[in-house]
């Protein structure tokens, strides 16, 4: 489970399943928890997508995944910027990912924006909790590393419902983004902020290369490149990176 606006979930649930299929764009996009199973497939076998509510048809196009999505969640809460908790239930069958269900949840936020009820910060905290509390559940609390961390809601509700941290994963996204002269080793290596499980660092498409289509597969080896060849990480890069988060969540 995952959540906290703008920070880089989205990519990081993409590059996990190595295909581009999450709405994106600014304000809240997660309107409606996205429950994602990933199963994997025989090598070589073609990847494709089903939604529970559209039995039996098979969606090889992941824009057309995307779309529908968008599509589903406007049909329970309309085109407004309303959230709901009615899940939406996806499946997808790849060669390229362990076999994991994860859920996508509307990012925490601290306003209201126009066209959303006064309730709603409470609201998609009172959602994210309901999933988070459960103690079978691994939270992924997925935080920008060109922030502070104290500020992150992510750590701060993880901590309330597992104060042990023994089923939180701290992500670390847009590492590559910080001020020059800064770094996150001191958090990467369990000094700053210590959780049960070592933190992983990401690198996630930059929003030009999305929009070139850099696919997730080049993506993933620049990134792999990124933390082999940066010196302050070179000493964390075989526990860095999103492929190395799937291995560990499975």
């Amino acid at each position: 489970f995952e959540f906290e606006q703008s920070s880089g979930k989205s990519s990081v649930l993409e590059s996990i399943v190595g295909k581009d299929f999450l709405p994106r764009g600014s304000g809240i996009v997660t309107r409606r928890p996205l429950v994602l199973q990933l199963h994997k497939s025989d090598e070589g076998s073609r990847e494709y997508a089903e939604f529970l509510h559209l039995q039996r048809k098979r969606f090889t196009d992941f824009a057309a995944v995307r779309k529908e999505i968008q599509d589903e969640t406007d049909r329970e809460t309309g085109r407004t910027k309303q959230i709901s908790s009615v899940p939406i239930h996806l499946s997808i069958y790849s060669p390229n990912v362990v076999n994991l269900t994860l859920i996508d949840l509307p990012g925490l936020t601290k306003v209201a924006v126009e066209g959303q009820p006064e309730s709603i910060v409470q609201d998609i905290e009172n959602m994210v909790r309901s999933y988070i509390e459960k103690p079978n559940c691994i939270i992924l609390a997925i935080s920008p590393a060109n922030q502070d961390l104290a500020t992150s809601d992510a750590i701060k509700i993880s901590r309330e419902v597992d104060p042990t941290g023994e089923r939180t994963l701290g992500v670390l996204t847009k590492i590559d983004l910080m001020d020059k002269g800064t770094d996150a080793v001191d958090i990467l290596e369990g000094k700053s902020y210590r959780l049960k499980f070592p933190w992983v660092g990401v690198v996630n498409r930059s929003q030009a290369d999305i929009n070139k289509n850099v696919d997730m597969i080049a993506a993933r080896r620049r990134e792999r490149e990124y933390f082999s060849s940066t010196p302050e990480y070179r000493h964390l890069a075989h526990r860095m990176g999103s492929e190395h988060l799937a291995k560990m969540l499975s």
